[in-house]
C-alpha cells in the first residue's frame, strides 16, 4: 500500500526508505524507523479499538519519551488530533486544557504529579487513560497493525497551547500542512542532513522543540536523542557517546553547559549547530563558543507559525547580534504601520481552537498579528524592539501576566494585582508583582509566593512581590504597565 499524505504517514514512508536507520535513542534503548512504524501502526489500531475516530483528540502528558512520538504519529495516522500537554503546569491548569480539548484518550507518564492528580479527579470519567510503561505498551503489544488513513492537508493534526494576554491559554490549530511546510523550512534553511544526530532535552510539548528539531530531523531520516530534562554533565556524555551533531535549547541551557568544569576540555567538534530560541544569545555566550566548533542558529517564532518565522544564520551571528534574522524560505513577513510583525505562509495556523473572537482579532487579510514590534535594517534583518502584548519569556517559557494576575486576585486577601517581566541574569526574565491587599489583611509577599505553589507553574510564579496601596490605571481602568515599569527603572 502506498502511504497517503499527512503527518501520520511519515513513519511508514521512513520505514519504506530507511528502515534500518535509528530513529530514536532514549536511555539505553534504540528504535529503528521500521520498529517505530510498527509500534505506531499497532498503537493506531489500539486507539481505534478504544473508540478514537477522525477528528477526536488524543492527549499526551509526560516528558520527552519515545511514547510521545509514537502517540503523535499514531493519532494523526487515524485522522485524529494530537494534544501535547505541558508537564510544568499545575494540576488545575492541566485540567483546564483537558476540559477545553475534550480528549477521548489521555496518555500519561507515571512520574508526572499533575497526571496523578488529574486522573484521580471526577472530570476524567469520559477519558480513557493509558500509562507509558503499562497500559500504553500493552495496547501496542496486543493490537494488529493499522494503515494510516487519507487526510486533507488542511485537516487539523495538533492542538498546541500558547500563552495569551487575556488570562487562560488558548490552543493553536496546527494542520498537517502547517507542520509539513515548517519542517521543510527548517530542512532548507538549516541544511539538515540525513545523518544528523539531534540531542533534544527541551520539552516536546513546546512548538520550538517539536517543529524546529523533532519533525524536521525525522523527515530527513536522522536520529533523535530524547532526554527527559536538561543536565549539563549528561549532555556532554551524550555528545561524545552518540556523536551528536545538533542540539536545541534556550540561551540559559547553553550558558549552564559552558559553566561546567568539563566544558573547557569537552570535544564539541562534531556538533555542527546549536539551535537556539526563546531569547537572543548574549555576545558573551557567542564568544564562549566561538572557537569550540558549534555555530549558533538563532530564531524567532511562535506556536501559531508552527513555529519558525525568522532565522539568524551563523555567518551573521556576530555582525547582526541582537537581531532575529531574516524570514524562513516559505515565510512572508511584513510590518504594520505601527511596526507590528505580520506573518503569512503555509505554516501559519488557520486560527485558535474554539476561540472565534480571538481568531478574528489575530488575523487580518490572511496575515497573523504577532503582537511583537520590530525594526528592519537595509539588509532585511529584523530586530524585535517591543511587545504589543504583555507576555514575557522566562527560561524560554511564555508567561501571561494576565493569567498570573487572575490567580493572585483569587487570594482572599488580594484586592488588586499587576505583573510584569523584569530582567534576570539566569532566566532572561522573571515576574515582578504588585499587589493591593484587602484593608486589614496581614498577608506578606512570602505568604503569597508560597500560596501560588501548586496553583501556578513555578516559571510563572513571580520572583518578587511588592505590597502597595494602589495600582496606576488609565482613564479606561486598564493597568498602566508603562508606569509600573518606570517605577522599576525600566
Amino acid at each position: 500500500m502506498t502511504p497517503p499524505p499527512g503527518l501520520g504517514s511519515w513513519t511508514a514512508r521512513r520505514a519504506r526508505s530507511t528502515p534500518e536507520h535509528v530513529a530514536l535513542v532514549h536511555g539505553d534503548s534504540r528504535t529503528t524507523y521500521a520498529q517505530l512504524d510498527d509500534r505506531v501502526r499497532r498503537l493506531a489500531a489500539g486507539l481505534r479499538g478504544l473508540g478514537v475516530e477522525p477528528g477526536d483528540r488524543v492527549a499526551y502528558l509526560g516528558p520527552n519519551h519515545p511514547a510521545f512520538v509514537e502517540t503523535m504519529f499514531a493519532t494523526t495516522a487515524l485522522g485524529a488530533v494530537f494534544v501535547p500537554l505541558n508537564t510544568r503546569l499545575a494540576a488545575d491548569e492541566v485540567a483546564f486544557a483537558v476540559a477545553d480539548t475534550e480528549p477521548r484518550v489521555l496518555v500519561t507518564a507515571p512520574d508526572v504529579s499533575s497526571a496523578a492528580m488529574l486522573t484521580s479527579s471526577g472530570s476524567m470519567a469520559a477519558v480513557t487513560t493509558l500509562e507509558v510503561g503499562g497500559t500504553h505498551d500493552e495496547v501496542i503489544a496486543t493490537s494488529d497493525r493499522a494503515d494510516p488513513v487519507v487526510t486533507d492537508p488542511d485537516d487539523l493534526a495538533v492542538l498546541m497551547f500558547t500563552s495569551g494576554t487575556t488570562g487562560r491559554p488558548k490552543a493553536a490549530c496546527l494542520t498537517h500542512a502547517n507542520l509539513t511546510w515548517n519542517a521543510l523550512d527548517v530542512v532548507v534553511d538549516v541544511d539538515l542532513a540525513s545523518d544528523e544526530v539531534c540531542l533534544l532535552s527541551a520539552p516536546l510539548f513546546h512548538a520550538a522543540a517539536l517543529g524546529m528539531t523533532c519533525l524536521p530531523v525525522l523527515l530527513k531520516g536522522g536520529t533523535l536523542v530524547l532526554e527527559q530534562a536538561f543536565d549539563p554533565e549528561r549532555t556532554l556524555d551524550l555528545v561524545e557517546r552518540e556523536g551528536v551533531t545538533i542540539m536545541f535549547g534556550v540561551p540559559t541551557m547553553f550558558a549552564a553547559l559552558a559553566r561546567t568544569p568539563r566544558f573547557a576540555d569537552a570535544d564539541l567538534s562534531g556538533v555542527r549547530y546549536l539551535l537556539c530560541g526563546g531569547a537572543p544569545v548574549p555576545p558573551s555566550l557567542l564568544d564562549t563558543y566561538a572557537d569550540r566548533g558549534p555555530a549558533f542558529l538563532q530564531g524567532y517564532g511562535m506556536t501559531e507559525a508552527a513555529p519558525g518565522v525568522l532565522l539568524l544564520d551563523p555567518a551573521h551571528a556576530r555582525s547582526k547580534a541582537g537581531t532575529a534574522g531574516r524570514p524562513h524560505f516559505f515565510t512572508d513577513v511584513a510590518l504594520s504601520p505601527s511596526g507590528e510583525i505580520l506573518v503569512r505562509g503555509p505554516h501559519v495556523v488557520p486560527g485558535y481552537w474554539r476561540r472565534p473572537e480571538e481568531t478574528a482579532a489575530a488575523f487580518t487579510d490572511g496575515w497573523f498579528r504577532s503582537g511583537d514590534v520590530a525594526e528592519i535594517d537595509d539588509e532585511g534583518f529584523h530586530r524585535i524592539v517591543d511587545r504589543v502584548k504583555d507576555l514575557y519569556i522566562s527560561g524560554g517559557e511564555n508567561v501571561s501576566p494576565a493569567e498570573v494576575e487572575g490567580v493572585l486576585t483569587s487570594h482572599p486577601d488580594v484586592l488588586d494585582a499587576a505583573v510584569v517581566g523584569v530582567p534576570d541574569d539566569r532566566w532572561g526574565e522573571v515576574g515582578h508583582a504588585w499587589v493591593v491587599l484587602v484593608p486589614g489583611a496581614a498577608t506578606t509577599p512570602d505568604d503569597l509566593v508560597a500560596w501560588l505553589d501548586g496553583r501556578l507553574a513555578r516559571f510563572k510564579t513571580p520572583r518578587t512581590v511588592d505590597v502597595v496601596d494602589t495600582l496606576p490605571r488609565n482613564p479606561t481602568g486598564k493597568l498602566d504597565k508603562p508606569a509600573l515599569r518606570r517605577s522599576l527603572g525600566q
